[in-house]
């Protein structure tokens, strides 16, 4: 090779290098499938980070598992086995017991106020922060199940009577309600519930419309009780912090502000999928129930000593929870008013 050759390929092989630091790739793992609401919402994350950054960050979304399952999500992340990646918070009462202020039981089953007001509050509080730093985790970003229903396979749900004796899967203060009503809890993540109605080894699984959809659930469903009960909010998206400190400024605030933003989308979208899932189910033979509102009351009840249960693990983990939950009620009224005042922000933009 001649030394201008030579020269030539060195320029080139820098040139290279330059090109390929130049660009921040975010490896970040999903236990779910590559379908359904969550999983747009996730891709139009990764699409919105490509495109505000102008191609200079990328997230490179591991789909199904590839890189760890949904309960080993949190240490997964925090010992750097993925730099980024989707935690669910009842599957950690006690780590992630900041976050499971979320799932409560609060009588709020709006999909966007619950983002909206979890987000601030994540965003914001520096206890929650500071909890969350010492498991080498940051907060990008929130989802939500939405609404907290129930899907059945030879039995329905049409009373809160009805439950006792049935094999459930539930999880959170939903599923510990669930299991005072004397039905027998089965301890079984969402993603195995079809193969669990399709062998008898449970009768029903705690779920969210969407969900049913995406892990086509409906198959092996022959009802679907409408609770209209509250939802299960601590379903995120959080980051290696070592890996989130290693960023610039400029890339932190992008990455929450995207994040920020995936509250708005996902609200459009669950919003859309829960009523076509609806629909669909419908459409393909199951019994879709509307639980009554003396029943869905019974409910309600039953769930406000779960919310005392929550302010004492939050207070053994070294939060002070009393605060945490009064500022998130307060977080939810402030949301309730904005969107009845304003609407949702998604159909101010089609008017």
């Amino acid at each position: 090779m001649t030394f201008l050759k030579s020269l030539s390929m060195a320029a080139a092989l820098a040139v290279a290098g330059s090109v390929a630091t130049a660009e921040t790739v975010l490896i970040h793992g999903e236990a779910g499938p590559n379908r359904g609401a969550r999983a747009a919402a996730l891709q139009w994350f990764a699409d919105t980070v490509a495109d505000r950054s102008d191609g200079e960050m990328r997230v490179d979304i591991q789909w199904g598992g590839a890189l760890f399952k949904a309960k080993a999500a949190m240490q997964s992340i925090g010992d750097g086995v993925a730099d980024m990646g989707s935690v669910i918070a009842v599957y950690y009462p006690q780590e992630m017991a900041a976050y499971g202020i979320a799932d409560l039981p609060v009588n709020n089953p709006d999909a966007w106020v619950g983002m909206r007001a979890t987000d601030e509050l994540l965003r914001t509080n520096a206890q929650i922060q500071e909890n969350l730093a010492d498991k080498n985790l940051v907060y990008i970003g929130t989802w939500t199940t939405s609404q907290v229903n129930i899907g059945c396979k030879d039995a329905a749900i049409r009373s809160v009577a009805d439950i006792e004796g049935l094999k459930v899967r539930g999880v959170g203060a939903y599923g510990k309600v669930f299991g005072e009503q004397k039905a027998n809890m089965v301890n079984m993540s969402i993603y195995e519930a079809y193969q669990g109605l399709d062998t008898g080894l449970i009768d029903c699984s705690q779920g969210y419309s969407y969900a049913v959809a995406a892990l086509k659930q409906a198959e092996v469903m022959t009802s679907y009780t409408l609770l209209n009960w509250g939802q299960v909010g601590g379903v995120g998206m959080f980051m290696n912090k070592d890996v989130y400190d290693s960023l610039s400024a400029e890339e932190q605030a992008l990455l929450g502000a995207v994040g920020s933003d995936m509250a708005d989308e996902f609200g459009r979208l669950i919003t859309s999928a829960n009523a076509k899932a609806i629909e669909d189910m419908k459409a393909a033979g199951v019994e879709v129930i509307e639980l009554p509102e003396v029943e869905r009351a019974k409910l309600v009840d039953a769930g406000g000593k779960f919310l005392d249960a929550w302010v004492e693990t939050a207070g053994a983990t070294g939060l002070d929870g009393a605060s945490l939950l009064e500022e998130y009620r307060g977080l939810i009224a402030k949301y309730t008013e904005v969107r009845d005042t304003e609407g949702y922000p998604w159909a101010a933009k089609t008017n």
